[in-house]
C-alpha cells in the first residue's frame, strides 16, 4: 500500500470519523452524563439528513443545517416526553420513537426511500468553491466536518458547566438528590435530550449531504457505531475534564472509522460491518473490564502456582 493511498484513507477515515462524532457526542451527553439510553438514534439521524436534504434541495443549504438540529430537538423532545410524562421505560421510549421515525422520515421524503442530491448547493460545495484555486479546496469537506465538531465541543464545554449543565449532570448521577435539591429531573431529562438529539440530527445532515444523497437506512447501525466510539474514547481517556474526555470522543469515532475504512479497503463484504461493529464494542468494554480484573488474575495465577509447588513437594517429601 502507497503512502498516497494511506494518506487518502486517513482523511476518509477522519472525514466520516467526524462527522459521525457528532452522534458519539449526543451519546456523550445523554449516555454517560444524562444516563439515559437513548435508542432513537437510527431514526434520529436519518430525519436530520431528510429534513437537511429537503431544505437544502429547495435552495437553502445555510438553513437546512439548523433545520436539521431543530428536527432531532422534536425527536429528543417526544421521547423524554415519553419517559418523564407517560411513565414509559427509557430504552421502550426509544424502541417507540425509532420505530415511529421511519415512517415520518419517508413522509418528509415526499414517499420515497431515496434522494438525489447529485445537483443541490450544500454546505460542502459551497465551502470548496469559496477555496477554489487553493490548496485547501480538496480539504474542503474536513474543513466543514471539524468546523462543525469544534464548535459542538466547545459549546458541550461550556454548556455542561452551566447551573443548567451541572443539573443535568447530577441527574444523571443521582436523581434522587436533584429533586431533594428543588430541581425538576424531568425538565433536565427534557433539556439533556434535546440538546444530544440536536447533536445527532446536525451528523445526519452534514454526512447525507456529503455523500450527496438521503437513504431511508442511512441511520441504521448508527446508534452501535457511536456506542463502539464512545467506549473506545472512554479507553482513551476516562477522566479529566469536560473538554478531554469530548477530545477522547471525537478520537474514538476516528479510530472506529479508520477501522471500517480499513476493513473496505481489504475488500471485506459490506454484511460483515455489522459483525465488525459488534466485535469492536464488545471489545471496547470487555478491554477495560479485563485491565481492572487483570491483578486479581495474576493474584490467582499466583496463589495457584504457590500451591501447587506446595503440594508436589509434601508429595515428594512423603515418598
Amino acid at each position: 500500500m502507497s503512502l498516497s493511498v494511506m494518506l487518502s484513507l486517513g482523511q476518509t477515515a477522519l472525514e466520516l470519523g467526524l462527522m459521525c462524532s457528532l452522534t458519539v457526542l449526543a451519546l456523550f451527553l445523554s449516555y454517560s452524563m444524562l444516563n439515559v439510553c437513548d435508542l432513537s438514534t437510527d431514526g434520529c439521524f436519518t430525519l436530520g439528513a431528510a429534513v437537511g436534504a429537503v431544505v437544502a434541495i429547495s435552495g437553502h443549504p445555510i438553513l437546512s443545517i439548523f433545520a436539521a438540529m431543530l428536527a432531532g430537538v422534536c425527536s429528543g423532545f417526544i421521547t423524554a416526553l415519553m419517559q418523564t410524562k407517560m411513565g414509559i421505560d427509557s430504552l421502550l421510549s426509544g424502541i417507540i420513537v425509532n420505530t415511529g421515525l421511519y415512517s415520518v422520515n419517508i413522509a418528509i421524503m415526499g414517499g420515497s426511500s431515496l434522494l438525489n442530491m447529485n445537483k443541490t448547493t450544500t454546505v460542502f460545495t459551497m465551502v470548496k468553491d469559496a477555496l477554489a484555486g487553493t490548496p485547501l479546496a480538496s480539504y474542503s469537506a474536513l474543513i466543514v466536518s471539524l468546523t462543525a465538531v469544534a464548535l459542538v465541543v466547545v459549546f458541550l464545554n461550556f454548556f455542561l458547566k452551566t447551573r443548567l449543565g451541572y443539573a443535568i449532570r447530577a441527574t444523571g448521577n443521582n436523581p434522587d438528590m436533584v429533586k431533594s435539591s428543588s430541581i425538576n429531573p424531568a425538565f433536565t431529562t427534557i433539556v439533556g435530550l434535546c440538546v444530544a438529539n440536536s447533536f445527532t440530527g446536525l451528523a445526519g445532515a452534514l454526512l447525507s449531504q456529503s455523500q450527496k444523497s438521503v437513504d431511508i437506512n442511512l441511520g441504521q447501525g448508527m446508534v452501535t457505531m457511536a456506542l463502539a466510539s464512545l467506549l473506545i474514547g472512554g479507553t482513551l481517556i476516562s477522566h479529566g475534564s469536560v473538554l478531554k474526555r469530548a477530545i477522547g470522543v471525537v478520537l474514538g469515532s476516528f479510530i472506529f472509522r479508520l477501522v471500517y475504512t480499513i476493513a473496505l479497503r481489504f475488500n471485506m463484504p459490506a454484511f460483515m460491518l455489522k459483525l465488525v461493529s459488534s466485535v469492536i464494542v464488545v471489545l471496547a468494554i470487555f478491554l477495560p473490564y479485563m485491565k481492572k480484573q487483570w491483578p486479581n488474575i495474576q493474584r490467582r495465577l499466583t496463589h495457584r502456582r504457590a500451591s501447587s509447588g506446595t503440594t508436589t513437594q509434601d508429595q515428594k517429601g512423603g515418598k
